[in-house]
Formats: C-alpha cells, structure tokens, sequence
C-alpha cells in the first residue's frame, strides 16, 4: 500500500484482519470487538498516539467502520469517507503561521496589511491569532523577509472537490455535498484520521451463509501484486477462500466500450458534447456541481463494475457481488440504490490482502490461463483507455472516427477545468474522458503497490492478452438480457 505513513497502514489493515478473524469464527460482537481494542493497545505505553485512552478510541471508532458502521456512532451519515476526530487534533489549525525567521521589524508590514485584527506583536515575533485569521494571505505577501508560511493541510490541498473545512477547534469536516468519494484525502492524511467504511463482515457473512458470492477484479488489478499473480491466480485464490467464482471487469470494460460508442456516434451526428460515466468519484463532481451537465451531457451506460455485476445477476439470481480495485469512490457506487442491480460491494485491494491474511492465505500459483476481457478492456484503468476501447468499438463497425476531438483528462483539478468549459460552453472537444485520479485508475488513491512497480508488471502481464475484438469478443455473452442504461431499462 502507497501511503505517507506506513505505521498508520499496517495498524488499519490489522485492524480489518482481526476484524476479519473474529467474522469468520463467527464470535464478531460487542464484547469481542471491545477485547479486540485492548489487545492492539494494552497499554500502558503507546505506539502511535499521546496516551493510551485517545489510542483505544481511536481503534474503536476504526473498528466500527471495519464493520461498515459510522465511525461516530452519534452521527448519522450515509458517507463512506469519515473523520476519527480523535485522530484529527494534532494538525495546526492555523493556515498561516509566523515562522522563526520573523525579525520583528519595525515596520510591521504584517501587522498593517491585516483588515482583520488576526496579528499582533508577541514577546519575540509576530502573532497570529486563528479565530480572527481569515486566511486572505495578503500578511505572508507582505512580509518582507517570507516569515510567514501557509501551512495547507494534506487532506484539503488533495481534495479535487473543495469539500474538506475545519471547525472552531481545528477538527476536519467533509461537506457531503461537494464530497465525491475519491478518498484523496484519506491517503493524505499523514495521522490516519480519515477513513472510509469497510464491507469485509458483510462478505464473510454471505459467504458462511452459503450464498453464491461473485468476486469481480477490476481492470487495474492486474499488475498491482506482482507479475506472477495473474488474473487466473487471483480467481484460483478467491474460489479457495470460499467465493464461488470470479470474474474480470475488463470484460465489463468491453461491454461499456461497445454501448457508449453507440451514444458517442448519436451525439456527433447531433453536435452534443459528451462525457464518460466509469469513474466514480468524476460522476460524483458531476452530480453534485454540474447538476445540468449531469444530466444533459454525461453517457447513460453503466460502469463496467456494474454491467458485471447485472451479467452475474442475470446468470445467477439473487447472488452477491463484489468488486475488487484501487478505488474508494466504488463504494460509494455499489451502495448508490438509484442504479439497479449495481455490485453489492466494493473493497480496495489493501481489503483484499486483509481478508487473506485472515484465512492465513497467501496467493495460488495458476498454470492455466483466464481471459474474458479484450485488451481495450482490460486498458480501461489507464488515462485515455476509455476512449480507446470507444473508439475501438466505431471503428469495428466501420464508422470514420478520424475527425473526433477527444479532451483526456486525468486528476482533480482536469477534470473540473473541463467541466466548467463545457458549463460555460468554451469546450472545443467532442467528448471528455474524465478520470479523477491521477494516471487513471492504475493511480488509483488505494493502489497497493508505487506506481513504477504496478507499470512494469502490468506491462508483463498484459503482454501475455490475445488480441481479440470488443464486439467479436461480445458475441459470446448474452448482451441482450441485461439492462447497460443506468437506470436498468433494456
């Protein structure tokens, strides 16, 4: 796992993994959970906080959220994205802060550019006061010898969405409105404050229930554990754990490929501009800040986790679904009931790896090989792989695609400058591929692996792929019995 703090890593995944153990031996209650807490910290020293009474709190909020409950059992929130405020107290809660190379001039150019009383002089150095400070920066832009910084928190300079604010006592609040579930924030957080709910208990419930229970491996996931863990060797693994079968979401990518290029082809003939629908977190921004765009612009396809998941529930009525990849933002989707028959659950690969560890697994070797997914599909998780398998699709159906004007955006700040053109009606291009990550989905926020690593041997792995066709590659399947529109009409 890729994270600033590799102790707040390995201490949430434990946390997941004896959650896990306790699910499986079918002892998870309260009073199991509260043992669980003084075990990771029996005190009296601590590991990572100032007392051991902050510690436990701070492992009992996480492990009701490894139980898919609200941190905070006072609040009531459907966000998957969550603060421990006991986490989030050691953060300055001043954005601007005078440093020691103040000289404490006579000229107090700080002093007299504030419009709002926030400085004063101290003993030794200039003050300024929080409550009153109004962030406007015109004191550090004043200061003659650059003593005063801005000190931006992780969490709000990752934010894409302008969601995160403070309190009067400097705790983080995410606004649940501009909030689009990337969980940026949550791998900036250097003290591990934000967290997002886990579905791990849900799973194993399921699967001891003796339900049918689908795992689905995004296209991203190839390359995240290495060169040897193949798509084959990742099924061979989940049906041992106990999953009845799994399936690969670049065969989802395919079928969203074959029915947006369809949309694509109606909207050039008609001159409307167009965006994608797979990413998450970028129909998140849509939604809640582009309501019109939403609504008039963006494809009514469904992702590819959710075509896989109405494949499998057609093929199998009444069984669970859950989608396996680097992306915080599919757990938001799977619980939005506004899309029929979308995947039940999602988890990121860090939950996955947690779930293992608490059967004592590791991976299975697999000699034999497993491929549903053309390779547009399985490039669906890289910047520009969406538009590539579109244009894919009107090319195998002989449509002259020479002439369209593609806008590839990947990262926060892309994805809501395009946006506020096709607002505004200064878009040049024909059609936006918005991924809010970074890279795309291989860079993903919950990636296991740096980003060099997951390249080189996703480009091993993905070497090994035939060179099949998307719509030749369709035929196989019955494209015809599920709804691909978002609100499940065929």
């Amino acid at each position: 796992m890729v994270n600033n703090d590799e102790g707040i890593i390995w201490l949430k995944h434990k946390i997941m993994e004896e959650v896990c153990r306790l699910a499986w031996e079918g002892t998870l209650n309260d009073e199991s959970a509260d043992r669980l807490v003084y075990k990771l910290a029996p005190g009296p020293k601590t590991d990572y906080r100032c007392c051991i009474y902050k510690e436990r709190e701070i492992i009992r909020q996480r492990i009701r959220l490894a139980c898919a409950k609200n941190a905070n059992p006072d609040i009531d929130t459907d966000n998957i994205v969550q603060v421990i405020d006991a986490a989030c107290d050691e953060c300055p809660i001043s954005a601007y802060s005078v440093t020691d190379n103040c000289r404490f001039c006579m000229g107090k150019a700080c002093l007299n550019s504030c419009r709002f009383g926030a400085i004063t002089p101290g003993d030794t150095r200039m003050h300024i006061d929080a409550s009153k400070c109004k962030e406007c920066g015109m004191c550090a832009s004043a200061c003659p010898y650059g003593a005063i910084v801005h000190l931006e928190r992780p969490c709000k300079k990752a934010c894409p969405a302008g969601a995160i604010t403070y309190d009067e006592y400097g705790f983080c609040q995410i606004d649940e409105e501009k909030c689009v579930q990337c969980g940026h924030c949550i791998h900036n957080c250097p003290f591990g404050a934000i967290c997002s709910k886990t579905y791990l208990v849900e799973i194993i419930n399921a699967i001891l229930e003796g339900k049918e229970v689908y795992a689905m491996c995004a296209p991203a996931t190839e390359g995240q554990f290495g060169e040897n863990v193949s798509m084959a060797s990742l099924r061979a693994t989940l049906i041992q754990m106990g999953f009845t079968d799994m399936v690969e979401v670049g065969l989802g990518g395919d079928m969203t490929a074959a029915y947006e290029s369809l949309e694509w082809s109606e909207a050039l003939k008609e001159g409307r501009k167009m965006t994608t629908s797979c990413c998450p977190a970028f129909i998140n921004l849509l939604r809640n800040q582009f309501p019109e765009q939403f609504e008039n612009n963006m494809s009514t396809t469904v992702s590819p986790m959710c075509a896989i998941s109405r494949y499998l529930k057609y093929l199998h009525p009444g069984c669970i679904t859950v989608f396996i990849g680097p992306c915080i933002a599919k757990k938001a989707e799977s619980q939005d009931k506004s899309v029929p028959d979308n995947a039940d659950y999602a988890i990121t690969y860090g939950e996955f790896k947690a779930l293992l560890r608490s059967k004592d697994m590791d991976f299975v070797p697999a000699e034999d090989s497993y491929q549903e997914a053309s390779i547009y599909g399985k490039r669906f998780a890289g910047s520009g792989g969406v538009a590539a398998a579109v244009i894919e699709c009107m090319n195998e159906r002989g449509e002259d695609t020479s002439s369209i004007s593609l806008l590839k955006c990947a990262g926060g700040d892309e994805c809501r400058k395009a946006l506020i053109q096709l607002k505004n009606g200064r878009l040049a291009e024909d059609f936006i591929e918005g991924m809010v990550c970074p890279g795309g989905c291989v860079g993903g926020p919950s990636r296991y692996k740096a980003e060099n690593e997951i390249t080189r041997a996703r480009n091993s792995l993905l070497s090994k792929a035939d060179e099949r066709h998307v719509l030749a590659n369709l035929e196989k399947y019955p494209m015809g019995k599920f709804s691909m529109h978002r609100n499940g009409e065929l």
